[in-house]
């Protein structure tokens, strides 16, 4: 049976596993984020994995000696001192090295091990096409934890439903991926898996998840579904009011008065016109209610995608102040949402709420140096001798504009994202200097969902649950 509701995946461990589990133990679908689960892994453990969760899953990780290994680089018992920095994880690249395969593929088996554990309802992983180097490894580790659904966005996802084919029957994979600079002459680049180098000893089939498209346009939805290569087996349909990363507004881009990207009827898919192709459909972005689930229902989707309710319940990874920060600014009615056209490495606009002492402050912006070093938003670049090198606008000048060859015009406006979400779900890097990684907060621009649980809902600590959420959107 399909899930009348899908919890968003959001950011860096906001939907972790706490939260994809309680939303799927109670018959919906949990999705747990698979953006950086390589360096959430690493910093579970390096905080000394307090309640054992990450030791207990990577007990179950099928992979010889691969647990073993991680626990000896990264485990910290009793937890490294609070003011220490975090060590660093290998970084991704067109090439990536076999430990940082084994990092990948165990962080996200431990989220979706953890998000199953007790019960046998459904669980997602939310993959960003953006990042594209471990998607190969991230979607390996979950299906290695038995996934059930792996949804991709942020991007075009064509070369999913293959990828997914054949790491169910441990068969290497080639994923295309974009280089900037690159021109028909220099050939395709791809970033190469094979899943027989973590887990030689791999035999049996692994079940094959159904994969959803996150689409934002109905054009992209016909071209995946033309080709039986590349046809999705369910799609989520995304607004431009939905948190986290959107799709730019088709056509040319224009800025409205508060210097937000103006979108336009263009931007907006009819669920009428996705009933048509006869496969599930769930819709997302302002769909947090009731009535809109109703109305999708009604429209012909199998339900809704909802992300930022869910983002501000007590299974939320997000810190807990922030949260309460949030929370009290819905109850003051006080609490903006802008869509930023350039604080993103990617380029894609990205919802930032505005919440002091984050980087929405200009201030707090304007007072962190200038680096790159999680490195999972950069992007392949065409050297001039033909050698690919990797870059992102959130490095210095120096590096990305002198030694990079990047515009300077790229570097304007953008916020190291990285290190900002990590601080946002409590894992912030302490630099040798003293200063401490600030967070950033993004949720989607409607908060009437959030409103209206808090009105329903009356727990002693302020707050509500993914149980409470559940509740309203279904009517109970």
């Amino acid at each position: 049976m399909l899930p009348q509701v899908i919890q968003g995946g959001m950011g860096v461990a906001i939907s972790d596993w706490r939260l994809a589990r309680a939303v799927s133990s109670v018959g919906q679908l949990g999705v747990v984020s698979g953006t950086a689960v390589d360096v959430l892994l690493a910093r579970r453990l390096q905080d000394g994995d307090p309640d054992g969760d990450a030791r207990r899953a990577l007990a179950r990780l099928p992979l010889p000696g691969v647990a073993a290994r991680l626990l000896r680089t990264y485990f910290v018992d009793g937890g490294k001192p609070p003011d220490a920095p975090y060590r660093p994880v290998l970084r991704f690249s067109l090439e990536p090295s076999k430990a940082a395969e084994e990092l990948a593929v165990a962080g996200a088996f431990v989220e979706v091990w953890l998000a199953k554990e007790g019960h046998d309802g459904l669980v997602g992983i939310n993959i960003l096409r953006k990042i594209d180097f471990p998607i190969p490894a991230t979607a390996y580790g979950a299906m290695l934890a038995g996934v059930d659904y792996v949804l991709v966005g942020a991007g075009n996802p064509a070369d999913l439903p293959e990828l997914l084919n054949r790491l169910s029957v441990h068969e290497p994979t080639a994923l295309p991926v974009r280089v900037q600079g690159a021109t028909s002459a220099d050939g395709d680049y791809v970033v190469r898996f094979d899943p027989r180098r973590v887990f030689p000893d791999a035999s049996a089939p692994l079940r094959r998840p159904v994969f959803a498209a996150i689409v934002a346009s109905l054009d992209l939805a016909e071209g995946l579904f033309a080709d039986p290569l590349t046809r999705p087996d369910a799609f989520v349909v995304e607004g431009p009011l939905a948190g986290g990363h959107n799709a730019p507004p088709r056509g040319p881009l224009r800025l409205d008065a508060d210097g937000q990207p103006v979108f336009t009827e263009r931007d907006v898919v009819d669920p009428a016109a996705m009933a048509l192709f006869g496969v599930p459909f769930w819709m997302a972005g302002s769909y947090g209610s009731p009535e809109a689930l109703r109305a999708a229902v009604e429209a012909g989707a199998a339900g809704v995608q909802v992300g930022t309710v869910f983002a501000y319940c007590r299974e939320s990874g997000m810190e807990a102040s922030l949260r309460a920060t949030v929370l009290d600014q819905v109850r003051a009615g006080d609490v903006h949402v802008r869509t930023d056209p350039r604080v993103s490495p990617t380029g894609f606009p990205f919802k930032v709420v505005d919440v002091e002492g984050t980087l929405s402050d200009p201030d707090v912006a304007a007072a962190r140096p200038a680096l790159c070093d999680l490195a999972a938003l950069r992007a392949a670049y065409r050297r001039p001798d033909g050698t690919v090198g990797y870059r992102c606008p959130s490095e210095p000048a120096d590096v990305y504009v002198g030694r990079k060859g990047g515009r300077e015009a790229n570097r304007q406006g953008r916020r190291c994202l990285c290190n900002a979400l990590f601080a946002t779900a409590g894992f912030p890097q302490h630099r040798a200097t003293g200063y401490v990684e600030p967070p950033i907060v993004t949720s989607g621009s409607d908060f009437g969902g959030v409103a209206a649980v808090l009105a329903r809902t009356a727990h002693a600590d302020g707050g509500y649950s993914a149980a409470d959420v559940l509740d309203y959107l279904l009517g109970r």
